[in-house]
């Protein structure tokens, strides 16, 4: 269990992921473009945001038992959806809130992405069990490093202008997508990736979110104990393009106004 998780490794709990359980993965498995489908429990933290009419429309990521952090230009009054695997009808009993409230960065611009960052509050608590964990937010001073291996998680179209699956959460194509030096991005997309942003992905192409991921997840594996968000899928060109990586909100850049706005319950 998560408690027992913690207990194993209280100290560097304590002083890695703020004195919280996150970042655990009970049920240990192991389509995104490129990627491969992943296993119940994978990514517990996985959250769908969907409409009533229209299903699945993007995603989040569960950080607290009744807090979810997604992309400002997705955030709408819609329901979310934790613990599922596949997006069928039912969804397998997976646990259900309706959203309480939308807290948009007030520095969020439609026009550059920048800010590009919203927490969603749930209706109710949820509980914690095998396929519904929370991620660790990184401390303001967490640095992910450029080669960095990631993953990014969701349900969205496996290419470009595609059909969105029924497939489950998926991991990228070998396991792997990194971290690229924003300097390097920002030559390949006209400066126009801010000290809010990082990319991340393959520059030959093959790997990388797409259309219905958005709002979701990039985590990475910090010192091979717990999963951290470092980053919420947000912008790109295409999809899976050579030379154009995808473009995340840099969530080190908001554990301040996270905290601010949860009262520390993140």
């Amino acid at each position: 269990t998560c408690a027992r998780a913690c207990l194993q490794d209280l100290k560097l709990m304590w002083l890695f992921s703020g004195g919280k359980c996150c970042g655990t993965r009970p049920r240990k498995r192991t389509k995104i473009v490129g990627g491969s489908d992943a296993g119940a429990g994978s990514w517990p933290w996985q959250v769908s945001l969907q409409m009533e009419r229209y299903g699945h429309v993007c995603g989040a990521t569960l950080v607290a038992n009744r807090w979810l952090i997604s992309a400002a230009h997705y955030a709408r009054a819609w329901r979310a959806y934790l613990g599922m695997r596949l997006m069928t009808t039912g969804n397998n009993g997976a646990a259900t809130r309706p959203i309480r409230r939308i807290l948009l960065h007030p520095q969020y611009d439609q026009f550059t992405s920048d800010y590009d960052i919203a927490l969603l509050e749930l209706s109710a608590p949820v509980f914690f069990n095998d396929l519904v964990q929370p991620v660790c937010v990184p401390a303001p001073s967490h640095t992910f490093t450029t080669g960095t291996s990631c993953y990014v998680t969701g349900w969205g179209v496996l290419m470009e202008d595609g059909r969105s699956s029924n497939l489950p959460p998926s991991q990228k194509k070998n396991n792997v997508l990194k971290i690229i030096n924003r300097k390097t991005c920002n030559k390949l997309y006209d400066e126009a990736v801010t000290p809010r942003m990082l990319c991340a992905g393959n520059l030959q192409g093959g790997v990388d979110a797409c259309q219905g991921d958005s709002g979701g997840p990039l985590v990475c594996l910090e010192r091979g104990r717990r999963w951290f968000l470092a980053g919420i899928v947000s912008w790109g060109e295409g999809c899976a393009r050579q030379n154009r990586p995808g473009v995340y909100t840099q969530v080190v850049k908001f554990t301040d106004w996270i905290q601010q706005q949860t009262k520390g319950q993140v």
